[in-house]
């Protein structure tokens, strides 16, 4: 709008004394389109109780509601000022500029309900409870000149109570409240009146409730109405209602529960193309969510059925921006009931939300959190302001007022939770769960290798706070009998980046592990193995990307496995623990579920399965499952209408493993304990909906035999999932393999007792002392290694040799040539050798090192078997050559403790 100079003078004085001035920021490229404001909530002065109605006009916002002092930002300086019910802010600061309304009432508590701004943006509209405005008196309704801000006394409008809601078209301005007269007249709950004068208009829009809220279609023919009322204008409508915008008589109603009778509408907000309401309601089958309605026909469009009341609703540049306290949106398969989000984002043509997530609480008052919402700023850079009843705003101290802008993105994304896992040679599953970037959905992760600076893999990935799915990354350059570290960051798209996840260690086998690689060959789609070393994560190792996250800290890690070998387990308090899929999803056709459990308990518990909820709420549906019942039987159950079992015997809390799979097909559901068959039924239903796998904990109320804790106290190991029946055959092999593995494999490292290089540059000069090795063709540097080597364990072969070295720190220390890995025939010692009298070499090669490009970084190179089996139990030399120009600078044994001496790696098998 065109403003005074008056005005606009106020503001510049206003934000040079309070010491926030407005900083021009170019607009975001952050934020996930079509999300238009960041997540970052901005200084701004706060009320001392609650804001009920926002307006906005160019660079200012008005603020109203029920409240008598402003206070600065917390934390920052300034003098706390009075402001009875009303301010009067600039957008880009958050501070008060100089204009100061009081609105009082002769009895009872004042209060600004409603405001809005006309169209030519001069006369600011506020309605609510109050008798005067600056000792001029206003009966529920005043017009407030922006300019001069003070109020019209030519504007003479009369409200026999409180006006609830506002809109403005032309000259004309509508209100909704619990009133029924207007200027002495009968209007009950809406009417209309000049903008100019007050009087009354010949709108006549009658309701039997309370109106709270109101707006006027875009090509200003119809007015939307909101509420608690049940007719308009006699006609059955409730909460909502369309009419004639002149004479009020009714265009659409809505009698068929199209709100349900026991919600409201709270709020109405336009666009182009729609109309949107937030809706509010009390008692069971309640609607709290929203509604879009095309505009051409007045039907609906889409309907968001998430729990927990909608107070405000603002459309901006296709997106639908919404104040609630919502805590159960799985009716539309997102987060489940728990804790309430308070704003929330999603495209104007659909139910699902975006992830633009900031949070407030609910603060005081009727403990609803934000109510209002207003959209200010003249130039490119715009501010989204929230008031409400709050007092934190993410988490830090912020009361009735926040705002947030369109940029700049200053906040990165949260840290990744990784493990990583191989179960067979040349292959290392590193995975991690998404991170959280409260206004960034789509992150780019980026995947270090050995504390390298320069990432192995980069990929994007999407997630929101209900939904981090698990990403994973193959490494399959990863070598045989090799020891990787791995480490994870998130950026946003502004270039926000984590820290470093924590750091990651595994050591890639020299065979296939024989049980993981059975249960992946068999086709798991969810497969668990505890081994990570710290919660909540869960990874899954299996292509599903099903991870999971612990709840009240399960111990990962620590106890051995059912499997064997370096298995670790899950352990579970039998309190409230347990671990749950992190994202919802379906269970459709056939499946089976597999699991190892230990305990010794008599209170039984939920081994694994399927229900509707997260955390340690429990579940309202709930069925695909295997429990133990308090005698220690196993019972696998499905939910076709009424619970249907198949169950073992009794004494499966004996301290041992025991190894229990659920099977349903189109055949029926079937039971197996230890590897054997133990009951079968032709039951082929189950419950349809969607949820989250539970291990360890979940509801089991009108089970059969149901046990007397619904959380299991013992050890879980090797969970899967499948989407399909696994055959007896499987199952008994799975069984076997686990409990009479072939010998495990046995890798000795042995570290090379001297070493030293010879450089043709300087030919008579030994290099026995240096902390360096080199290897280089031109001019000639050749390195030599000695090791004593062991012999063959009893009943066992070297199975594989590789020779593992670590490139040094400096600059240039790694090499884009091959390195020759040869035998050395003649004789040579550490502090002896030089060019000169360098030792002769075998012809054959043992093998070659390549790809060693990276500055301190291990490599290594498989040898031959046949040789390194020929030199067991005796001293043996070998030596790195090379034909290239690209020296290769490698630690030596003389090096540091922080770095690694080279070594060998022989594997050690069954023949």
């Amino acid at each position: 709008m065109q403003r005074s100079k008056g005005l606009s003078a106020a503001l510049v004085l206003s934000a040079s004394v309070l010491g926030m001035g407005a900083t021009a920021v170019p607009q975001a490229a952050a934020v996930t389109p079509p999300v238009a404001f960041t997540a970052d909530d901005l200084p701004t002065w706060q009320t001392n109780g609650i804001v009920w109605a926002l307006a906005q006009s160019g660079d200012t916002v008005f603020v109203g509601g029920t409240f008598s002092q402003l206070k600065p930002p917390n934390g920052a300086s300034g003098t706390p000022k009075s402001a009875v019910n009303f301010a009067a802010m600039n957008a880009a600061t958050g501070a008060p500029i100089d204009c100061d309304l009081s609105f009082t009432v002769s009895s009872g508590t004042a209060t600004v309900r409603a405001m809005a701004v006309s169209e030519d943006g001069k006369t600011l509209y506020v309605g609510g409870y109050f008798g005067a405005v600056n000792g001029v008196q206003a009966s529920s309704l005043a017009a407030i000149d922006i300019a001069t801000c003070k109020p019209r006394t030519d504007f003479k409008a009369s409200f026999s109570a409180t006006v609830r809601a506002l809109a403005v078209s032309g000259d004309t301005v509508y209100a909704g409240g619990d009133f029924q007269t207007v200027g002495g007249q009968s209007h009950k709950r809406f009417a209309a009146v000049n903008g100019k004068t007050g009087a009354v208009l010949p709108f006549q829009a009658d309701a039997d409730q309370p109106g709270r809220a109101i707006s006027v279609t875009p090509d200003k023919k119809h007015v939307l109405l909101g509420g608690d009322f049940f007719t308009v204008n006699g006609a059955d409508s409730h909460a909502l209602g369309v009419v004639d915008a002149t004479t009020g008589a009714n265009v659409k109603t809505y009698p068929n529960n199209f709100v349900p009778k026991n919600s409201v509408v709270k709020s109405i907000a336009t666009d182009g193309t729609g109309f949107y309401t937030g809706n509010e309601g009390t008692g069971g089958g309640v609607f709290d969510g929203r509604i879009a309605v095309d505009l051409d026909t007045y039907a609906q469009r889409w309907r968001d059925t998430c729990l927990g009341a909608t107070q405000a609703v603002l459309p901006y540049n296709g997106v639908l921006y919404s104040a609630s306290h919502a805590h159960d949106c799985s009716s539309v398969g997102e987060f489940p009931d728990g804790r309430r989000h308070h704003l929330l984002a999603q495209p104007v043509d659909d139910v699902h939300k975006l992830g633009w997530m900031p949070d407030t609480n609910d603060g005081i008052g009727e403990q609803i959190g934000p109510r209002a919402m207003s959209i200010s700023g003249t130039g490119a850079q715009k501010y989204l302001w929230v008031g409400g009843e709050f007092t934190t705003v993410n988490g830090g101290a912020a009361q009735g007022l926040t705002r947030f802008a369109t940029g700049p993105d200053t906040k990165a994304p949260g840290v990744p939770q990784a493990s990583a896992a191989s179960v067979k040679p040349g292959a290392v599953q590193v995975r991690w769960r998404s991170s959280l970037d409260l206004d960034d959905s789509k992150l780019t992760y980026k995947v270090y290798r050995n504390g390298s600076a320069t990432p192995i893999h980069t990929t994007t990935g999407d997630s929101l706070e209900w939904s981090r799915p698990q990403l994973s990354f193959t490494d399959t350059t990863a070598k045989a009998g090799e020891t990787y570290t791995y480490r994870v960051t998130a950026s946003d798209a502004a270039g926000n980046t984590s820290a470093l996840s924590n750091s990651v260690s595994v050591t890639v086998p020299e065979s296939a592990e024989a049980y993981p690689n059975a249960v992946l060959e068999d086709g798991a789609s969810m497969y668990w193995r505890y081994d990570e070393s710290a919660g909540p994560f869960v990874g899954d190792l299996s292509s599903g990307d099903l991870h999971g996250i612990g709840a009240n800290s399960p111990t990962l890690g620590q106890a051995a496995g059912a499997v064997g070998g370096s298995s670790k387990s899950l352990s579970l308090n039998g309190t409230n623990q347990q671990v749950d899929t992190d994202r919802r999803t379906t269970v459709d056709g056939a499946f089976s579920i597999e699991t190892w459990f230990k305990t010794t308990s008599t209170k039984g518990g939920k081994l694994v399965g399927f229900g509707d909820q997260t955390g340690t709420r429990g579940s309202g549906n709930y069925d695909k499952h295997l429990y133990l019942t308090d005698a220690g039987k196993v019972i696998f159950g499905a939910h076709p209408g009424m619970p249907k079992v198949v169950a073992s015997s009794a004494g499966l809390n004996d301290g041992k493993w025991h190894h229990a799979v659920g099977t349903q097909s189109a055949n029926g559901m079937a039971l197996y304990v230890d590897g054997k068959l133990q009951q079968t039924n032709d039951v082929s239903g189950n419950q349809s909906y969607s949820g989250y796998w539970h291990v360890g904990g979940d509801n089991i109320s009108g089970w059969p035999e149901a046990p007397s804790s619904q959380f299991f106290d013992g050890q879980i190991d090797e969970t899967a999932v499948y989407k399909k029946a696994l055959t007896g055959e499987q199952v008994a092999r799975h069984y076997q393999i686990a409990t009479n593995p072939a010998p495990a494999d046995t890798i000795v490292k042995v570290t090379a007792s001297e070493d030293s290089y010879a450089n043709a540059g300087a030919p008579s000069t030994n290099y026995g002392s240096s902390a360096s090795l080199a290897v280089r063709g031109t001019s000639a540097y050749e390195s030599y290694l000695r090791f004593t080597l062991p012999k063959a364990p009893p009943g066992t072969v070297l199975k594989s040799a590789r020779l593992a070295v670590k490139t040094s720190t400096q600059a240039g220390a790694g090499s884009t040539d091959p390195q020759k890995i040869s035998p050395v025939t003649g004789a040579w010692t550490e502090d002896g050798v030089t060019y000169k009298n360098r030792p002769a070499l075998g012809t054959s090669a043992l093998g070659t090192l390549t790809g060693a490009t990276e500055g301190s970084t291990v490599y290594s190179a498989l040898l031959d078997t046949t040789a390194m089996t020929k030199a067991l139990g005796a001293e043996y030399s070998m030596a790195l050559t090379s034909e290239g120009t690209d020296p290769l600078w490698l630690w030596s044994s003389e090096a540091s403790a922080g770095a690694q001496t080279p070594q060998l790696m022989l594997t050690f098998g069954a023949p």
